[in-house]
C-alpha cells in the first residue's frame, strides 16, 4: 500500500489531499483567516454560565460565544484557575508544575455556577471548530499532541491508545512513560508509539513540556481573548497523525511551504528525508495527479462505482442518508443474494472513503441493498468496521436494523468538505447541470450497464451526443473510444448532434430506437 500527500498552495488557502495507491481518501482546506482551528488554546473569559443547560458561553474572540459544558471543564479546574491567576499576574515564574500545590477535583456531577461565574479567566481548547450558526465548542481540560504522545497539564495519569493491541506493549509503554513523566502532567500513549524506544518518546515529552513553557509565558499580563497555543499548520499536524512507513511521496508546490514540511519530516523521520519533493511544473499540481478528475467525480449526489453500481448520499440540518443502488448490474454471481452481497460490499469500502473525503459528522443512515441471510449481514457489517478502521474521527456503527439500516455516528469538529460538482449550462443561462467530466463517467458506467443488459441491445449501438462531447471521446490515441472497444470488445458508432444540448447523450440501436 502506497500513501502519498499532495499540497497545493494558492494566495489565501492551501489544500491538502491524501492518496491511498494512487486513489483520493482524504482532502482537508487550511484557510488564512481560519483562526479558530481544532487543538488551539485560548484564554479566554466567561461570558454567562447557564444553569438550564449546565453550561457557560465564553468569549474567545468569535461572533459567537463558545460552548463550554460542565462536563468538558476536566476534574482539575479549580487548580488550573489558581495557575492562570498567578502566572497572569507575574506571582508564578515556574511553570513544571511539579512543586504546584493542586486542588481536589471537581464534583463530576456539579452544576456549573458552582466552579465559574462571569468574568473570570480561564485557558480553553478548541474542540469543534465554527459549524454553521454555531460558535466554537471548547473545552478546559486541555491537551497538547506530539508525535508519540499527548501531554495532559494537572493530570498524573498514564492510558495507552485502545489501538494498541497487545498487552505486554501496553505494560512496556506505560512503564516507559511513568519513568520520563513530570509530575502535574498526565500523558496519553498514541498508536504511532507501539515499538518506539525511551529515547524517541522522552524527546517527544521534552518537545511537549517546552510548548507548554511558551505558552505559560504568553499568559502573563495578557488581554483576554487571545490565541497563547497555535495548532501545527494543517500539513504537519496531517503528518504527525497518519505518517508512516507506507509514505512513499509528499509533494508540495510552495517552496516555503516545502522547507517546513521537510523539516518536519526530518524531526519526525530522518530516513524519510528523501521523500518530501518540491513540485515545479507548468501543469497544476493536483492536475499532475488526478486530484481535480477524482474531486469532480466523488464529490455531488451521485457517487458512481466500479461495474456500475452507485451510491446517492443525501445531506439534511439533522443527518445524511446514503443509498446503495446497484444500477441494474448483473454479474457471474448464481442468484439475487449473492450479486446484493458483492455490490453491498463494494459500496461499504467506498462510503468508508466518502465519509473520511467529506468529512461526514453527525449522524449517518445507509441503506444497503435487502440480504435474507444472517452471516450476510454479518459480513457487511464486519466489512465496514473493517474499512473505518483508518478514520481517525471517532465514530460508532450499529449492526444492520431490522429495516435493514446501518446507523453510523461519526465525531463532526470542523465544516464539510463541500464541493460544488456542477457548472453553468452553456444552453440554459441561470441553469446548472452536472460537470462534463462527471458525464464522461456516468457515460462509461450507462455504457457498462448496458453491455451487461440483453444480447439484443448490445448489437450496433450508436452514442448520439454534443459535437463537443463526441470529439472529447473520439479524439487522441488511445482515444475513450478505443478503450472501450479494448474493455468491452465492442466498437461504439458516435454520431455528433448538433440539436442536443452540451450534456445530453443517447444510447440507439441500429433502427435509431433509444436503448439508454
Amino acid at each position: 500500500m502506497n500513501r502519498e500527500l499532495i499540497v497545493r498552495s494558492s494566495s489565501d488557502a492551501v489544500d491538502f489531499a491524501l492518496l491511498k495507491d494512487g486513489k483520493l481518501t482524504e482532502l482537508y482546506k487550511e484557510e488564512d483567516n481560519n483562526d479558530f482551528s481544532v487543538g488551539d488554546i485560548f484564554l479566554a473569559k466567561i461570558r454567562k454560565p447557564v444553569t438550564g443547560l449546565n453550561a457557560a458561553f465564553v468569549n474567545v474572540g468569535y461572533e459567537k460565544d463558545a460552548f463550554l459544558h460542565y462536563h468538558d471543564l476536566g476534574p482539575q479546574l479549580s487548580s488550573m484557575l489558581k495557575f492562570i491567576k498567578q502566572v497572569s499576574s507575574g506571582k508564578l515564574k515556574d511553570y513544571s508544575l511539579k512543586d504546584f500545590p493542586s486542588d481536589k477535583d471537581i464534583d463530576k456531577h456539579g452544576v456549573i455556577t458552582d466552579v465559574v461565574k462571569a468574568n473570570q479567566s480561564l485557558l480553553v481548547q478548541i474542540v469543534k471548530e465554527p459549524i454553521s450558526t454555531k460558535g466554537p465548542r471548547i473545552s478546559s481540560e486541555l491537551s497538547i499532541a506530539g508525535r508519540y504522545l499527548v501531554m495532559v497539564p494537572f493530570s498524573n495519569r498514564v492510558s495507552v491508545s485502545q489501538k494498541i493491541e497487545s498487552n505486554e506493549e501496553k505494560d512496556r509503554l506505560k512503564r516507559l512513560v511513568k519513568s520520563i513523566k513530570p509530575k502535574g502532567f498526565g500523558v496519553i500513549i498514541r498508536t504511532v508509539a507501539e515499538g518506539k524506544k525511551v529515547a524517541e518518546l522522552d524527546k517527544d515529552l521534552e518537545n511537549l513540556l517546552d510548548k507548554w513553557s511558551a505558552m505559560c509565558k504568553k499568559l502573563y499580563r495578557a488581554q483576554t481573548p487571545s490565541k497563547v497555543l497555535v495548532e501545527l499548520n494543517r500539513a504537519s499536524s496531517i503528518l504527525r497523525d497518519v505518517f508512516n512507513d507506507s509514505f512513499t511521496g509528499i509533494h508540495v508546490d510552495n517552496a516555503d511551504l516545502y522547507n517546513q514540511v521537510k523539516d518536519y519530516v526530518v524531526e519526525i523521520a530522518p530516513d524519510k528525508e528523501s521523500i518530501v519533493n518540491h513540485y515545479d511544473s507548468q501543469v497544476p499540481i493536483f492536475e499532475k495527479f488526478g486530484i481535480d478528475r477524482q474531486i469532480k467525480t466523488s464529490f455531488g449526489r451521485t457517487a458512481v462505482m466500479s461495474r456500475g453500481a452507485y451510491l446517492i448520499i443525501e445531506h439534511t440540518e439533522a443527518l445524511h442518508v446514503i443509498d446503495v443502488n446497484s444500477g441494474n448490474r448483473s454479474n457471474k454471481a448464481k442468484n439475487q443474494e449473492d450479486t446484493a452481497l458483492e455490490v453491498n460490499l463494494i459500496s461499504a469500502s467506498e462510503i468508508a472513503r466518502q465519509l473520511r473525503l467529506r468529512d461526514m459528522g453527525g449522524i449517518i443512515v445507509v441503506d444497503f441493498i435487502d440480504m435474507v441471510k444472517a452471516q450476510h449481514r454479518k459480513k457487511l457489517f464486519e466489512h465496514l468496521r473493517d474499512e473505518m478502521k483508518d478514520d481517525r474521527a471517532k465514530h460508532k456503527i450499529l449492526p444492520p436494523s431490522k429495516f435493514g439500516l446501518i446507523q453510523i455516528t461519526r465525531q463532526r469538529v470542523r465544516p464539510e468538505m463541500n464541493i460544488k460538482t456542477t457548472e453553468e449550462n452553456p444552453n440554459q443561462k441561470g441553469q446548472e447541470i452536472e460537470a462534463p467530466i462527471v458525464l464522461i463517467d456516468k457515460i462509461n458506467a450507462d455504457l457498462e450497464r448496458l453491455l451487461k443488459g440483453p444480447a439484443k441491445d448490445k448489437k450496433h449501438i450508436t452514442l448520439n451526443i454534443h459535437p463537443f462531447i463526441a470529439a472529447y471521446i473520439t479524439k487522441g490515441f488511445p482515444s475513450m473510444r478505443t478503450k472501450w472497444f479494448l474493455e468491452h470488445k465492442k466498437w461504439i458508432k458516435i454520431q455528433p448532434r448538433d440539436a442536443y444540448t452540451y450534456l445530453e447523450y443517447r444510447f440507439k440501436n441500429k433502427d435509431g430506437k433509444t436503448i439508454y
